[in-house]
């Protein structure tokens, strides 16, 4: 997204709408219902949440661009894992109990990242470019510490003996996120500082940065990122009612409710990655795909557990058996296709393929 010429009018009128419409509801003191009256504030919830989110991943791109990479792409991958982290307590710690919904979110966003988002951007990159490359150092960085932070929150749950069950203790959870938190900051480290290098493709290094964006512009997307931010936050409490009665009513399974909070969060940032494709920078698509799916392991994870600790509250994270099949081909899948630093259409059908197993699963299980 480019940050010359005026600033679009939805960029700001929707965080502004955002903070309305909390406002218009805590006053009046509206709550949801299944009626006539009821789905049309939900659709108009849909629309000024999705609005709200996709005005602040615009501004998130604008200052992107000032700061350059990968510093960018980190900003709009913090910015989406604040919303995640806040539609994710929101909903886990409301009035239903939904113990298993971080876990069923980060898995549905790994999946849609490493396989959807994955599978399309090499697809459209392979039918327009032939082939694509990238920076194969950079992408083994990625993968390495999201097989890591997959197996210990997803997966060793399953197996531990101190608490029965998919779940961690304690003291387990608080060493697990300690480690998860530590191992995302080395990360972060070696991402913008220690081997920045790797993480830049080449569409990066002959960008000219003449036209950079104001002061005064920078200031003001700052301010209307926060205010975006902000009104996401304290319109999650809304959206998880809707959600909740929305599930109910189409008798949907659990998991449903954790892809739909993924779709949310991943739609601006995914919008982002295929734009990239389609500009033949790959390397930027692979930064904002992995790059959100290990923040959403590193950051969502500790920061829900924290809540659920203090809330007194289950956190279920073990995946079922079929949930770690699924992963486990993911793992191996994207070892191959991220292996040689090129891809062709045949690598992206082969994770879009995945994806819809995983997608026909979540409701014909």
């Amino acid at each position: 997204m480019s940050v010359h010429g005026p600033m679009p009018p939805s960029a700001w009128i929707f965080p502004a709408l955002g903070m309305a419409l909390f406002g218009a509801v805590t006053a009046s003191g509206y709550e949801f219902g299944p009626s006539a009256g009821g789905w049309l504030f939900a659709a108009l919830l849909l629309v000024v949440l999705f609005g709200t989110v996709f005005a602040a991943v615009h501004h998130a791109e604008m200052i992107a661009e000032r700061i350059g990479e990968p510093f960018g792409t980190l900003l709009l991958t913090l910015a989406v894992t604040i919303i995640e982290v806040a539609l994710i307590a929101t909903i886990m710690l409301g009035d239903k109990p939904a113990p298993a919904l971080a876990r069923d979110t980060v898995f549905a966003v790994v999946m849609i990242v490493c396989n959807g988002l994955v599978g399309l951007c090499i697809f459209i990159g392979g039918v327009r470019y032939r082939e694509q490359d990238f920076q194969v150092s950079g992408s083994n960085l990625y993968l390495s510490v999201l097989f890591v932070l997959a197996t210990i929150t997803l997966i060793m749950p399953n197996y531990t003996l101190t608490a029965p069950g998919p779940v961690y203790s304690a003291a387990q959870l608080i060493v697990v996120s300690i480690f998860t938190v530590l191992l995302y900051a080395v990360f972060l480290y070696t991402q913008t500082i220690r081997h920045r290098d790797y993480f830049v493709g080449r569409a990066d290094e002959a960008a000219t940065h003449g036209d950079a964006l104001s002061d005064r512009m920078l200031a003001i997307s700052i301010a209307l990122l926060l205010l975006a931010l902000i009104a996401v936050v304290l319109l999650a409490k809304k959206f998880s009612v809707v959600v909740d009665v929305v599930t109910a009513k189409i008798g949907a399974p659990p998991a449903f409710a954790g892809v739909l909070v993924a779709v949310l969060i991943l739609l601006p940032e995914s919008v982002a990655a295929v734009s990239a494709a389609r500009r033949n920078d790959l390397q930027k698509s692979i930064n904002l795909a992995l790059g959100s799916s290990i923040a959403t392991i590193g950051l969502t994870v500790p920061a829900v557990a924290v809540a659920a600790y203090a809330l007194d509250k289950q956190l279920v994270l073990g995946l079922g058996n079929q949930e770690m099949v699924i992963l486990l081909l993911t793992f191996m899948l994207s070892m191959l296709t991220f292996g040689t630093g090129r891809t062709n259409i045949l690598f992206g059908m082969v994770h879009m393929v995945v994806f819809a197993v995983f997608v026909f699963m979540v409701f014909v299980p």
